[in-house]
């Protein structure tokens, strides 16, 4: 089986210029759990997940700095604070760029199980020879074909 036969072709994503306001938005009302950031070729720039938001988010925890008898210390900060002074900016801040696995639809379906597994990643972006993003695989689409199977097979 190869990934193009499996890989969802309607992909929802988003650009660099989406707000972390508009991307949360776009998760909620998706029920997904991450997208391709692409560029305005469609090609792919990066990938952010809704684990990518919720580490950014986290509020500073109060931190003691003691450099030699000089003692600084940061305040705790609130989600809340931390929301109302981020949530307007850019994912640039938060997506991933670098060293982004993707698979090709020619690729096995072994291929992108071998990749959800191994980095505990919940959707692939599915690209052509271009880095033009052409569909997305997640766990959910393996698992469905799996049971398919193994229901099939037991009928």
């Amino acid at each position: 089986m190869k990934i193009k036969d499996f890989m969802i072709t309607d992909v929802i994503s988003v650009t660099e210029k989406t707000t972390i306001r508009d991307l949360l938005q776009i998760l909620v009302e998706n029920k997904i759990g991450g997208v391709p950031v692409l560029d305005d070729d469609r090609k792919l720039v990066g990938v952010i997940s809704d684990g990518d938001v919720i580490r950014y988010l986290q509020p500073k925890a109060r931190t003691v700095y003691d450099m030699f008898s000089l003692v600084l210390v940061s305040e705790e900060e609130a989600l809340t604070d931390k929301m109302e002074r981020t949530l307007d900016e850019t994912i640039t801040c938060i997506m991933k760029k670098k060293n982004i696995l993707s698979v090709h639809p020619e690729e096995r379906l072994e291929d992108a199980l071998s990749i959800l597994s191994k980095y505990h990643f919940k959707k692939i972006p599915v690209i052509d020879n271009t880095n033009t993003v052409v569909g997305v695989i997640s766990r959910g689409d393996l698992i469905r074909y799996i049971s398919n199977r193994l229901l099939a097979n037991n009928a």
